[in-house]
């Protein structure tokens, strides 16, 4: 394994951001070293063991419901799944979805608190079959002393929906209490409520579209405008044909009218004949 500077080694079962104040004190080379060092992978062994599409489709939802809602109205969040999170010296974890408000919205392998220059703002876990004592309690005590502002857990088996926010000046969770069926997130500026099994966002009364929701609502849309093409496509055929038919009448009067234009001036000639011929 590569190894960071002599100042700091990285322990491969055990892989921590050096402390703050050895981090201020690092050259940008050494810490670039430290930062390519940095795992970005868990072994299985040392995360929570995988727990199917009842998990993964939750978070996953969440951040694209997120992602798009804040790119529709401009604002800059770095939103990530089980991205491993570096705070100085402290054990590595990855929540199943984090938000970072104000920051560069790029792809990151890791967010590393000293090189980014912030903590994480709200996280996000999904309880389906692991440790309920992992996500509502020993999660709580941490993150609220990393200084989350906001932790969130949705126990989808059990469906419950939970929300914890530091209390002013402390570094202690107090429990956001649900109005009106909802928990309301200050960080997010949304709020967050269960539908059925399904976890949802909504700006004030609008609940933020899923992805599959914004394809089949561009579906509709799609189907909309080739059905009223198709409509109008057949109104325009059917303006063709009564064009032609009009067209074709037209051109029968106009050979009636020129076939007795030629019988008048026969008749005509006729009689003019005839009178040179009496005269």
């Amino acid at each position: 394994m590569q190894r960071a500077p002599t100042s700091w080694v990285i322990d491969p079962d055990d892989p921590r951001a050096p402390p703050q104040e050895l981090w201020d004190r690092m050259t940008p080379e050494e810490r670039q070293r430290v930062l390519d060092t940095l795992p970005s992978e868990f072994e299985i062994s040392e995360a929570c063991p995988p727990e199917g599409d009842f998990h993964f489709n939750p978070k996953v939802a969440a951040r694209d419901a997120l992602g798009g809602y804040f790119q529709r109205i401009g604002r800059r969040v770095y939103l990530a799944c089980e991205l491993p999170v570096y705070y100085p010296a402290e054990r590595i974890f990855a929540p199943d979805v984090i938000a970072v408000l104000e920051v560069e919205v790029k792809e990151r392998a890791r967010w590393s608190v000293s090189a980014e220059g912030k903590g994480i703002d709200f996280a996000l876990e999904i309880l389906w079959s692991g440790s309920s004592k992992k996500d509502l309690e020993d999660n709580v005590t941490r993150y609220a002393s990393l200084g989350i502002s906001e932790y969130f857990v949705f126990d989808r088996k059990r469906r419950r929906l939970r929300g914890f926010r530091l209390a002013e000046g402390s570094a202690r969770y107090q429990p956001i209490v649900p109005q009106e069926g909802r928990l309301a997130s200050t960080v997010l500026d949304l709020d967050l409520s269960l539908e059925g099994d399904r976890l949802r966002f909504f700006h004030g009364l609008a609940p933020l579209p899923e992805t599959h929701e914004l394809l089949a609502r561009l579906g509709s849309m799609v189907g909309d405008l080739e059905a009223r093409i198709e409509e109008t496509e057949t109104s325009l055929d059917e303006e063709r044909r009564r064009f032609d038919e009009e067209r074709r009448r037209f051109d029968a009067e106009r050979q009636r009218a020129d076939e007795a234009e030629r019988r008048l001036a026969e008749a005509l000639a006729e009689l003019e004949r005839l009178k040179r011929e009496r005269g």
